[in-house]
């Protein structure tokens, strides 16, 4: 597939034009496109010729033998002549039917110019052309740029961004991890097996080892293309940390042709999701946030800063949802690469995530009446998430319990995500929550003076074993210990507590100890 010239219209427009009077008599009734216009006498104009030229001729020095016209017809072919146009009179009262053969038989559109236009009038339609053609052009791209720019400040930015460039290059866009995963897509998705196609490019063109670049420095970015049945498949990669490409924007176009419109407009797509990845806005390097933290390291409460932290563009979103997350490491290998944590950023809705080895924490601004929205991509980046219900900024150290237990959950019934549901009627609406508090104090009281791992570990292996109710597998598995390990802390913790565990009533009566436990009481 060849990519046209931008600068260049196509042979038929110059053919629409009535004041010209231009009629083709040979050659493919194809679309060729015109560059320039060259105006020629000589036997052999090959060597003053560029290519993608229409010629014109009033055949002064045309042969006046077939052998010879096919021969100068071979000759301007060879060379990228795109079209001949062939003045007639006063040399000629009407094209040579040698020429007309001669087009005919090399696959060159041959041009009638009436005797009334003058070649310079070929040539300055033809470059008028071309300019309203560009201006055109540029207007189009104009106008993308001008999207996608506003679509990178919404708050679904990634997704916003591919949405944009798909309406205005007509592409199936997807934005792929470094497993090919499809993180975020837009556009009419084309049938099998485009898709596998277009994610196996990614995958190898996100594995390629970096080359050229600079010591400490990030690799370039990398571009790929394939074509299958007439579709175009692209794919550019995105720079990562410490050298690596974790991410790739594809795209499967359906056009004969890349235009300058398409290229434009995904060059500029694609350093706004370099900049949407990128560590300063992964990490929420705002004047905002960085305002809130110095209010908090100078005693300002969560309740007092939040204010500030929440997007000017919807100032009703006065509650949050905390979030829990564990990554499986079988399933995701970036870690807290910065493209990752954006795109997970991303399609949490918030720009506050925090990640700490396998562990994920974020606080999603939302309304009071908001269900938390769980993103199918966290997923695919090997997330298992727990949400809480929205709360005030007042709550959150209850709704990122709740959140925590929300997670357990989802990891206990090995689901994606869970959210916390405040079902009523419940035993802890029975209680009196100091009543509660006291009891469960009371209840692991014998905890406090044991020794090592200590209380907070007992009690959080204590926790997780009922979670996965008694499986001693994949409680180990959970906590990354022996199953050995988890059997003896739990013997320690029964004959500290006095407890049977083997007991269905005793493990109820200790799950519902620790729900009541405070949050800072081991």
């Amino acid at each position: 597939m060849t990519e046209h010239d931008p600068l260049s219209v196509p042979l038929g427009v110059l053919l629409a034009d009535s004041s010209l009077g231009l009629r083709q008599v040979a050659g493919p009734a194809g679309e060729r496109r015109i560059g320039t216009v060259g105006t020629t006498e000589i036997e052999d104009p090959t060597p003053y010729l560029v290519g993608g030229e229409l010629l014109l001729t009033a055949g002064v020095r045309l042969p006046p033998d077939a052998d010879g016209i096919d021969t100068y017809v071979a000759r301007v072919v060879a060379a990228g002549v795109a079209a001949l146009g062939f003045g007639v009179a006063p040399v000629h009262e009407d094209v040579p039917a040698e020429l007309i053969a001669a087009c005919d038989r090399h696959g060159l559109p041959l041009l009638r110019l009436p005797p009334h236009t003058p070649f310079v009038a070929v040539g300055r339609a033809t470059y008028a052309a071309i300019a309203e053609a560009r201006n055109r052009d540029l207007k189009k791209v104009s106008q993308a740029q001008s999207a996608l720019a506003s679509a990178a400040a919404r708050p679904d930015a990634l997704q916003a961004v591919l949405t944009q460039l798909s309406a205005h290059t007509g592409t199936w866009s997807v934005l792929f991890d470094g497993r090919g995963n499809e993180l975020f897509r837009a556009g009419r998705r084309p049938p099998e097996p485009v898709p596998a196609l277009l994610r196996d490019l990614a995958v190898r063109t996100t594995s390629r080892p970096a080359t050229g670049r600079a010591a400490g420095g990030q690799p370039p970015p990398a571009a790929a293309a394939h074509h299958h049945d007439g579709v175009h498949l692209t794919v550019h990669t995105l720079p990562g940390a410490a050298g690596t490409t974790t991410l790739a924007l594809g795209q499967a176009a359906t056009t004969a042709t890349l235009p300058l419109v398409h290229r434009q407009v995904t060059s500029t797509a694609t350093v706004l999701l370099s900049l949407l990845t990128s560590p300063r806005h992964a990490l929420n390097t705002g004047s905002h946030s960085a305002g809130a933290l110095v209010r908090l390291l100078l005693g300002a409460t969560p309740a007092e800063v939040a204010p500030a932290l929440v997007p000017s563009e919807h100032p009703a979103h006065d509650h949050w949802v905390v979030v829990h997350g564990r990554q499986d490491p079988h399933r995701s290998r970036q870690g807290q690469d910065p493209a990752q944590l954006a795109t997970l950023g991303t399609a949490l809705g918030t720009p506050y995530v925090h990640i700490d080895g396998p562990a994920l924490r974020a606080l999603v601004p939302c309304a009071p009446d908001t269900r938390p929205r769980v993103p199918a991509q966290a997923a695919a980046l090997g997330w298992t998430l727990g949400f809480s219900a929205p709360s005030p900024a007042a709550d959150l150290p209850r709704a990122d319990a709740r959140a925590g237990r929300a997670l357990r959950r989802a990891i206990a019934a090995e689901v994606a995500a869970l959210v916390h549901e405040d079902t009523a009627p419940a035993v802890h609406s029975l209680v009196s929550p100091a009543d509660a508090r006291e009891f469960a104090r009371a209840r692991f009281a014998a905890l406090g003076g044991a020794g090592p791992p200590g209380a907070a570990v007992l009690l959080g292996t204590l926790r997780t074993w009922l979670t996965f109710h008694g499986s001693w597998d994949r409680t180990a598995a959970e906590l990354r210990v022996h199953r050995n390990t988890v059997r003896h802390r739990l013997t320690r913790v029964a004959g500290l507590l006095g407890a049977d565990l083997q007991d269905a009533a005793v493990r109820m009566d200790l799950w519902f100890a620790l729900e009541w436990l405070p949050d800072n009481d081991p």
